[in-house]
């Protein structure tokens, strides 16, 4: 064989090796990748491996080096050296990957010094990615900077890469409209050269720009876009998308959905051995823990994270870690276990305790000394957003050590981070209001926080799902529950109730918009009914199918991803006036009473005839346990064939838990709430399972529980007397309920002009039709608590069940509901007491009066009560009247009435 030929054999046989490495890469697995490149460098006398696509210090999508579609475009020209330099180049990223990031730099030295003039711009885009992914961002946009120009002309897919990572670079910097420029023009020519992959990269990047400038919804559903396109054409990439939409949950405080997601990363990254990824899941697994209040997961996770950064070299990702770390350090030196809490005073010094670490007695002095050298890191690294955070952090853990002055100095001299990120910006607010709380400025104090709540509210603003309007509410816990203590320390009960109303159940402020109905979420939601009419077949055959139950829960992931998509659709209401709420008050010769738990003590507020009063009540918890507690012996007491004994000891143990609750919550209320009719209660975390009519100080008087005030006052606004002759009533049977016909049969007799729906009528679709802005609807029909998926609570219909999520459909909500069925009026209750739930959705859709049940009710006696109460009704009398004279002779009777009463 002559020398040419050999020479081409031998770099087609390289060059092939090339394109299986980049193959390797691209299925993430660049171990695979470094050791067939340097089986291509051995034919060269040297290693080589091509690098894969990667992603950024934020989880962002980056371009590696380029792939098979440029390789060897100038060999003929410049003969090994343009192979030899590309392949150095793929090296250094892979081996950058697996942790090796100094062995990576100075592979793409060598390639710098060995490239041709045209692959010198490959090197510098690789460089540039290099450093981007350990979190040197100035030095990287140097690189990117240098290789854009060189590449207009010579490779414009490349050109398309050192976009992309660019767009990251602005990203991470909080320059978003430079940011989404870069992606665009990437995408620009990704389209324009066919080329899927970089496109749905810089798709990817544009919903960054959008999840980073608060829009939440948005970057969720260009996210959703994104999914296929990368299961397509780069399944690889599935886990750092994950990543990308648990950052997102997070930023609206869905803390568990944000948790199983980021599960699914980490499984995934694990599988391909990227450490920098897998190191940026843990880290964001760690805030997923702190933001539920597990200090101790979060420390941990934190840890881990921190040691995988500084095993690769990322010295801006280890920083951050450290800072998670400390955040949780903090948190455990300050909680209410801790020593400085014990001791009702200050904390140590930083010479208190061995430098390095901290164990598990951190304190808040050793804190504020570590927080400020990490903020100093930071400021030098250009990090301005992690700067301030480490500041603040500082700057708290002073406060909390007694050392006011210090913490005021370094307030004075620390100056506020542009673009700062929205917890940011909270724990700015959150540490001034602490400072002028700790020099007795109540009122600046309270300014501050009002202020930090305010950009919750804005945020909400922004949010269509039921589920996120409820759990961003926990990004602004700590504010609301300072806000809350300064005001106790103030003294005024009017200035308390004022603040617990800012503090709770903020989600009712805001109507949810109509549930999306697209093709994708209708074909769900048929899929859905058809498997739970199936499922319902088996139970009653005796059958169990696990799959269909799986396949249900991917189901109702679908269309709860779909709602999360929603925008939100306008301003939400204000405050409820205590003016206007004692007024009310007044007309209907009630009392309010609002219920809070604060540092573990259960307070209430009562307002009535015109006074405001707070009451210490007792601790929370033994409160709370008792309303466990009595839920599950009234859901074993409505079982049926209990035996004699059995039956004696569950009806001994209601009687005592309602007599703890009685004890703690209403006897000392009972002067204060004298010579009043009606109470309305507002109550709050496990409180709201108590079917408050059981109580014996309670039993026979007109009772209204309702989320906050302001639900209260604005149900009162806008309800409805019963009109008899009204032609928008529905009464609906469910299947397999014995008593459902004949009791829509009975009520038929009370409310003759109603709408009947039974037996194969009381579809779905029918059902929603005739309950849209109906004025009255009751429901007798099985109903279903999901506690893991709240808005899958259901009731069954003939065709299926009727979800809460279905109620989001409906153009005007029903004036008055009734449901007599089991355990539809319980809720999950969030941070900030707000409600997910069957009977929660209806308030939120604007329903004055809904009547359900917080428990298992025996059949004969929910028939016998709902007979009563919608007799008491049609005679004219209110819902809290009506339900409270049926109710009074039943000790199993756990029908609360919501709303406005």
């Amino acid at each position: 064989m002559a020398d040419d030929e050999r020479a081409a054999a031998l770099r087609e046989r390289i060059e092939r090796l090339h394109r299986s490495s980049v193959e390797a890469t691209d299925n993430g697995r660049p171990a695979l990748a470094a050791r067939r490149l340097r089986q291509a460098l051995a034919l060269l006398g040297r290693p080589a491996t091509p690098a894969r696509s990667g992603v950024s210090g934020d989880g962002t999508p980056t371009e590696g080096a380029p792939s098979d579609d440029t390789t060897g475009a100038g060999a003929a020209a410049s003969g090994w050296d343009d192979l030899l330099a590309r392949l150095l180049t793929s090296l250094a990223h892979a081996e950058a990957e697996r942790g090796r990031t100094e062995l990576g730099l100075s592979l793409l030295d060598e390639a710098q010094r060995c490239a041709p003039p045209p692959e010198l711009a490959i090197v510098h885009a690789q460089r540039g990615l290099l450093l981007l992914r350990l979190g040197s961002n100035a030095e990287a946009l140097r690189e990117l900077d240098l290789a854009a120009p060189m590449l207009f002309d010579h490779d414009r897919v490349e050109l398309a890469r050192v976009l992309l990572n660019r767009s990251v670079i602005h990203l991470s910097t909080g320059r978003i409209r430079q940011a989404r420029d870069d992606a665009h023009r990437s995408a620009q020519i990704a389209h324009a050269l066919g080329h899927d992959v970089l496109a749905a990269k810089a798709l990817h990047n544009d919903g960054y720009c959008d999840l980073l400038l608060g829009d939440v919804p948005a970057a969720l559903s260009v996210f959703a876009r994104v999914e296929p396109l990368y299961r397509e054409a780069n399944p690889g990439f599935l886990p750092v998308l994950a990543l990308d939409r648990a950052r997102a949950l997070l930023a609206v405080g869905l803390t568990d959905e944000a948790g199983r997601t980021l599960d699914q990363a980490i499984d995934g990254f694990r599988k391909q051995r990227l450490l920098q990824d897998y190191a940026e899941a843990e880290l964001a697994r760690a805030q997923c823990a702190l933001d539920a209040g597990r200090v101790a997961e979060a420390r941990d996770w934190a840890r881990r994270a921190e040691s995988h950064f500084w095993r690769r070299g990322s010295t801006a990702w280890a920083l951050r870690a450290a800072l998670m770390r400390l955040r949780g350090d903090y948190a455990q030196a300050t909680g209410p276990d801790s020593e400085p809490a014990r001791r009702g005073g200050s904390g140590a010094g930083a010479g208190d305790a061995p430098r390095g670490g901290f164990g598990r007695a951190a304190r808040p002095g050793l804190v504020a000394a570590r927080a400020a050298e990490l903020s100093g890191r930071f400021a030098g690294l250009d990090m301005q957003g992690e700067a301030e955070m480490a500041r603040l952090v500082s700057i708290r853990a002073l406060i909390a050590a007694g050392r006011v002055k210090e913490a005021a100095a370094a307030a004075a001299t620390s100056p506020a981070a542009q673009r700062a990120p929205l917890d940011v910006r909270l724990m700015r607010h959150l540490t001034t209001a602490e400072l002028a709380g700790a020099h007795g400025q109540r009122g600046q104090a309270l300014r501050k926080v009002r202020s930090g709540l305010a950009l919750i509210d804005s945020h909400r603003g922004r949010l269509g799902s039921l589920d996120m309007l409820t759990g961003v509410t926990a990004l602004g816990a700590d504010l609301a529950a300072y806000g809350l203590t300064t005001a106790l320390a103030g003294g005024s009960a009017r200035n308390v109730f004022a603040w617990s109303e800012r503090c709770r159940a903020q989600a009712f402020r805001y109507r949810p918009p109509h549930a999306p109905e697209d093709e994708q979420t209708a074909e769900a939601l048929a899929e859905l009914r058809q498997l739970a009419q199936q499922m319902h077949a088996d139970e009653a055959a005796g059958r169990r199918r696990p799959e269909l139950r799986r396949r249900c829960l991917e189901l109702e992931q679908v269309i709860r991803e779909r709602g999360w998509q929603l925008p939100g659709v306008a301003a939400g209401l204000g405050q409820a006036p205590t003016g206007a709420v004692e007024e009310a008050l007044a007309a209907d010769d009630s009392a309010l009473v609002s219920l809070f738990a604060v540092g573990g003590a259960l307070l209430a507020l009562v307002l009535v005839r015109g006074r405001c009063r707070l009451y210490e009540l007792s601790a929370y918890e033994p409160v709370a346990e008792a309303a466990r507690r009595l839920a599950g012996d009234l859901n074993a007491q409505a079982g049926r064939n209990l035996r004699p004994a059995m039956k004696a000891v569950i009806e001994a143990s209601v009687q005592r838990q309602l007599g703890v609750i009685e004890d703690a919550v209403i006897a000392p209320l009972r002067a204060g709430l004298a010579g009043t009719r009606g109470i309305v209660l507002v109550p709050t975390m496990a409180l709201s399972a108590v079917p408050w009519g059981l109580l014996p100080g309670l039993r026979g008087r007109p009772l209204v529980v309702a989320p906050s005030a302001l639900v209260w006052l604005s149900a009162r606004r806008v309800r409805e007397p019963y009109a008899p002759e009204g032609v928008s009533s529905v009464l609906v049977a469910g299947p397999d309920l014995d008593h459902a016909e004949t009791e829509v049969e009975q009520l038929g007799a009370v409310h003759p002009k109603a709408r009947r729906l039974r037996g194969g009528l009381a579809t779905v679709s029918a059902t929603l039709e005739a309950l849209d802005g109906a004025s009255f609807a009751h429901f007798a029909a099985h109903g279903h608590h999901e506690r893991e998926n709240v808005l899958f609570s259901r009731l069954d219909l003939a065709d299926g069940p009727l979800m809460a999520y279905d109620l989001q459909r409906l153009g005007k909500a029903p004036g008055h509901v009734v449901l007599s069925a089991c355990d539809v009026g319980q809720a999950v209750v969030r941070a900030g007491d707000e409600l997910l739930g069957f009977t929660a959705a209806l308030l939120y859709l604007g329903t004055s009066t809904v009547i359900s049940s917080l428990t298992r009710v025996p059949d004969s006696v929910a028939e016998q009560v709902m007979m009563a109460y919608h007799r008491q009704v049609a005679r004219g009398a209110s819902p809290a009247d009506a339900l409270a004279a049926a109710s009074a002779g039943e000790p199993t009777a756990t029908f609360v009435c919501f709303g406005a009463g």
